[in-house]
């Protein structure tokens, strides 16, 4: 099998955490090849075929000098048996560019995962307004005083906007409403930007939990991404400690219940984002957290997802509509 994965430049992979390339480990061990490239490296052309100059790979085992490259050919996507769009956030105009190039391609024949149109219909802060039965209180707006109206409802409040990454902009506002204007208008720019609200889950301090669900199939540990001394924010890019658990039976309540739902969708990789027994975000950009759980609890998760991706390029190919 030939695989391509659309990510991030080689160079800047932190390949002792990093996702993508636990899944080109795995792949590689498997006897499949490889080949990488970056966005911007994708382009079309009228009366042809969506197209990119990739980066042949083969995988070194050094810590440093992590790969080789073979060639650097203009290849049609439609031509390697899968596409893996692992572009991290954020979820910018360029991004979305690339998923109708990704679509097109699919039309050509290219078999991409996540499906493109699915990346784009599931906004990963918003995507959760399908499942209000597992979400804590929550407001989508853009009027301050909508939101004053939940923080007297509510008293403690989170508030974030709706692109941000990895704990960028996220307040939370106590009881007593202090600087409550001022960080509503930094965030919805006077009205005219929007932005969630949600009523503040004290079990945060427990960790907030990203649960892996790989072709519908929830993995069996979750990272609780543990907030450290006076920050509330769990995301490992600000500074939480990721700690691998069991999934407990809530857990296991809502990947049982979205797992199948998403994975209809096109979503073959799917992170939800849980604080104590609510669901916060859906994640299906380029979820990550496979070595760290793989390293702390020992279940191979990369071999999971090679597993599910084998899989679903032996089922027949189904229209891009």
């Amino acid at each position: 099998m030939n695989i391509l994965f659309v990510a991030d430049p080689l160079e800047v992979f932190q390949t002792y955490k990093d996702t993508t390339f636990s899944m080109m480990r795995e792949a590689q061990q498997r006897g499949h090849r490889i080949a990488a490239c970056e966005p911007c490296h994708i382009a079309w052309r009228s009366g042809g075929q969506v197209q990119a100059r990739v980066r042949e790979i083969t995988l070194t085992g050094a810590l440093n000098d992590w790969f080789e490259e073979q060639a650097r050919p203009v290849r049609p996507l439609c031509k390697f048996d899968a596409v893996l769009m692992r572009k991290d956030p954020p979820f910018d105009s360029e991004f979305f560019y690339a998923t109708h190039l990704l679509e097109q391609a699919q039309r050509e024949g290219a078999r991409v995962f996540n499906k493109p149109a699915s990346l784009r219909d599931h906004p990963e802060k918003l995507a959760i307004m399908e499942f209000p039965q597992f979400a804590a209180p929550t407001l989508v707006t853009r009027d301050a005083e909508e939101v004053k109206r939940f923080h007297e409802e509510h008293q403690e409040i989170i508030l974030k906007p709706l692109d941000g990454m990895g704990g960028m902009g996220i307040f939370r506002v106590g009881a007593d409403g202090l600087n409550l204007g001022s960080i509503i208008e930094t965030l919805n720019h006077h009205g005219t930007t929007t932005i969630m609200v949600q009523r503040f889950v004290p079990e945060i301090a427990q960790g907030d939990k990203r649960v892996l669900v790989i072709g519908g199939k929830p993995v069996p540990f979750s990272l609780a991404r543990i907030p450290q001394g006076s920050e509330i924010r769990g995301n490992l890019a600000a500074g939480g400690k990721g700690v691998a658990q069991p999934l407990s039976a809530r857990d296991l309540e809502i990947a049982n219940a979205l797992g199948p739902v998403l994975a209809a969708r096109g979503l073959l990789l799917v992170g939800l984002d849980v604080i104590g027994d609510y669901l916060t975000e859906i994640n299906v950009t380029s979820p990550t957290c496979f070595q760290e759980i793989h390293q702390q609890a020992g279940f191979d998760v990369p071999a999971m997802f090679i597993d599910a991706l084998e899989a679903a390029l032996r089922l027949p190919r189904k229209n891009a509509a």
